[in-house]
């Protein structure tokens, strides 16, 4: 299977040449008619071709150019005939088309081609065709050659690989068999009795290969159908989440989902360190560089398996709360971005670039897209609807009287200017989320404890007479004495044992 990445990474960058060369030499600089031994971008209207001139949406052949062992005959496409007229139109083929003609040829040129399935052949250009098309479509940027590191894995179309569940093993760990067209009838590590019902349709089949071994994903069509979603208006309670640093979830109903900081810790970041520092100082090309490569590749993985681990648990901790989530609309790719460059008399100066690249980590660890995603995606198996709002001014806003300032926020420590409302940040902007999806319930298994309880604390009022001051202490405590005791809940999650 090995051997197979490589012949189908050859391949796929060889079309991927191909179509490059013909994009670059079907727009030349040119007012006269172009000669192309075969195929080029012509004139809407008269049909006849040209260079520069040549509209991009009418291609005769989508910015490809022929290999010299097809014929004429071969790149001409004919279409079905009429049944009315009988009429059979003649058109040229699409790059793709042509290009499955010569990996056919391939097969029966080349030892290493012929021994490739030619269906996974097959696969392969249609991936390339999405690509290429997303970039035509403005989706995406143009097709990028694949490297050794970022292509691993090929695909089955349906109803190609036949799985043979084995239940009969005692054990939690069981194996069962699946034939792959090609390779031949495999064993595979099956730990899940559920995981291929019997009455699933399988799709399509990839099969990957990691850093410690090689998977099989699993495309099932299911009878299961997904329940209509509520509608918002009828739900009977709702949760307001606020993702973050410190805390992975606050829930408006005082509530936290911890972060685990998978990567960021020091014990794991030194970790890293030290197994990159080792792949450094082998040889480039050498076997052991290669060994040391894998053992990153190892940690990262096992940083990204349990980071997949956390999130699933932590949505479907957030969908038992209530039968409605609301969580902020979140521009993460922009949170992330580059400080803008300040520069002072033709010198680039410090522009906080430095500190906000810890911040930008730890935002990557946390993973918020990937958690909202799985949060939708529980939701929608539940029928519970999830609404996204404005995240604007969220942390700074009181979800009492609605007073935005920037002085209300003390770093974990809300305390209102207007109104003098004490809450926790984070629980505060879950519940000022809500407050904006204008809902009011919070939770259907929100808690009441007793006064007794220890996980009550009794918090010291902010003085709203100080005019806006706060009177801190050397240990950073206000003074002022509260008008009112307000009891705030304090409760800790812990997602592992």
């Amino acid at each position: 299977m090995s051997e197979w990445l490589v012949t189908l990474r050859k391949h796929r960058n060889y079309c991927l040449a191909e179509r490059k060369r013909g994009y670059e030499g079907n727009n030349l600089d040119s007012i006269e008619i172009v000669e192309y031994s075969y195929g080029a971008y012509c004139d809407i209207e008269s049909r006849i071709e040209y260079g520069a001139y040549c509209p991009l949406t009418c291609s005769v052949i989508k910015h490809g150019v022929l290999p010299d062992s097809i014929s004429l005959e071969q790149s001409i496409k004919f279409s079905k005939p009429n049944r009315e007229t009988g009429e059979i139109k003649i058109s040229w083929d699409s790059v793709s088309g042509i290009q499955s003609k010569r990996t056919t040829q391939l097969r029966s040129e080349n030892y290493s081609y012929s021994r490739i399935d030619s269906q996974i052949l097959q696969q392969n250009l249609a991936k390339l065709d999405v690509a290429y098309t997303g970039f035509f479509k403005h989706q995406r940027g143009f097709p990028a050659f694949r490297k050794t590191s970022n292509f691993n894995s090929f695909q089955y179309p349906p109803n190609r690989c036949q799985f043979t569940i084995d239940n009969s093993s005692p054990k939690n760990r069981f194996y069962s068999h699946v034939y792959l067209p090609g390779i031949g009838t495999m064993r595979y590590l099956d730990n899940r009795e559920w995981s291929i019902p019997s009455d699933a349709g399988i799709r399509t089949v990839t099969v990957k290969k990691l850093a410690d071994g090689w998977y099989i994903s699993v495309l099932l069509n299911t009878a299961d159908i997904l329940p209509e979603v509520n509608d918002i208006e009828s739900v009977e309670s709702a949760v307001g989440i606020d993702l973050g640093i410190n805390r992975l979830v606050a829930l408006s109903d005082g509530s936290f989902i911890e972060n685990p900081r998978h990567a960021t810790t020091k014990r794991t970041r030194r970790r890293l360190r030290i197994r990159q520092r080792r792949v450094s100082r082998k040889v480039k090309g050498s076997a052991n560089r290669r060994k040391a490569g894998i053992e990153v590749a190892k940690l990262h993985k096992k940083i990204a398996d349990k980071r997949n681990d956390t999130n699933w648990k932590a949505a479907h901790k957030v969908l038992r709360k209530a039968d409605a989530v609301i969580r902020e609309d979140l521009n993460i790719k922009g949170m992330k971005s580059r400080c803008k460059p300040k520069r002072v008399k033709g010198r680039f100066m410090p522009n906080g670039q430095s500190a906000k690249r810890g911040l930008n980590r730890s935002i990557s660890d946390a993973s918020w897209g990937d958690l909202t995603q799985k949060i939708e995606w529980v939701a929608a198996k539940s029928g519970k609807p999830v609404l996204a709002v404005n995240p604007k001014y969220t942390s700074q806003a009181c979800s009492n009287c609605g007073h935005i300032s920037k002085d209300n926020r003390d770093g974990e420590k809300f305390i209102c200017q207007e109104c003098g409302h004490i809450d926790h940040a984070d629980t505060q902007a879950s519940r000022t989320i809500l407050r904006r999806a204008k809902l009011k319930f919070v939770s259907t298994d929100a808690k009441s404890l007793s006064v007794d309880c220890g996980k009550v604390t009794l918090v010291r009022h902010y003085d709203a007479a100080s005019n806006g001051k706060r009177h801190q202490g050397k240990n950073g405590i206000s003074k002022a004495m509260p008008e009112k005791p307000i009891l705030v809940e304090i409760r800790q999650l812990s997602i592992f044992d």
